[in-house]
């Protein structure tokens, strides 16, 4: 009995530390200190490690607990036979609820991965599953795309509808909310909406960024007129 108390007050004081570690990146502090952990999760500041193995664990434990947070935001409010308008609007919906959400460890994670290989790892999967989202959402308009261009569309989506952009149009470019929202769901939209590449992104495609294929006059013409050929 007495184990089992030790063991559930000890989980109990890993699980104050952890959020006392990620509420500051909510609230906007991204840099905050061991006594300003310890306040939080009402333990002193000698303590704190002393539940946890070392550094690596307690980001470990606090990426597990963001992930515990999500779940409950990653369903998007729309079905996959739904019009493309709606879907594009339910995706836009869940990537700002999730990212709001996930905004402290998703911002510390991808400093620690590259010395933490469990990150690491949940980093890659997490990535890899909205990218999934992404496909199972949009699958049948990047199925009707020959084989190249949907791999570029979707290559795009995923960059665009990614945590960095949502960090890109909130923080700096400080755009409101519903602001940022307009843009992220505007370039999907413009994404589907071409059905094959544009005249620069073909140059690139063809590996000759300079210059339309077999057009040599190209790059003269663009210089003296500003158009691209």
């Amino acid at each position: 009995m007495e184990e089992d108390e030790r063991r559930i007050r000890r989980q109990k004081n890993r699980t104050s530390v952890v959020d006392a570690l990620l509420d500051p990146y909510r609230d906007g502090n991204p840099r905050h200190s061991s006594i300003e952990i310890a306040e939080r999760s009402r333990l002193s500041s000698r303590s704190l490690l002393h539940y946890f193995d070392d550094v690596d664990d307690l980001l470990l434990d606090a990426v597990r607990r963001q992930q515990q947070r999500a779940l409950p935001l990653l369903a998007i409010d729309a079905g996959t036979d739904a019009a493309l308008a709606d879907r594009v609007a339910a995706l836009g919906e869940q990537r700002f609820r999730l990212f709001d959400a996930v905004a402290p460890a998703a911002t510390v994670s991808p400093l620690h991965a590259p010395f933490q290989a469990t990150i690491s790892t949940k980093l890659a999967q997490g990535r890899a599953f909205l990218r999934a989202q992404l496909i199972e959402m949009f699958g049948t308009e990047l199925a009707a795309l020959d084989p190249l261009r949907s791999l570029f569309t979707l290559a795009a989506l995923d960059i665009v509808t990614f945590f960095e952009s949502f960090q890109l149009l909130r923080f700096d470019q400080v755009l409101a909310p519903h602001r940022a929202k307009a843009a992220m769901v505007g370039a999907i939209e413009a994404l589907l909406a071409e059905g094959e590449a544009g005249p620069v992104a073909a140059r690139f495609e063809a590996g000759e960024p300079g210059k339309a294929k077999g057009n040599e006059a190209g790059t003269a013409e663009t210089k003296a007129t500003g158009e691209v050929p």
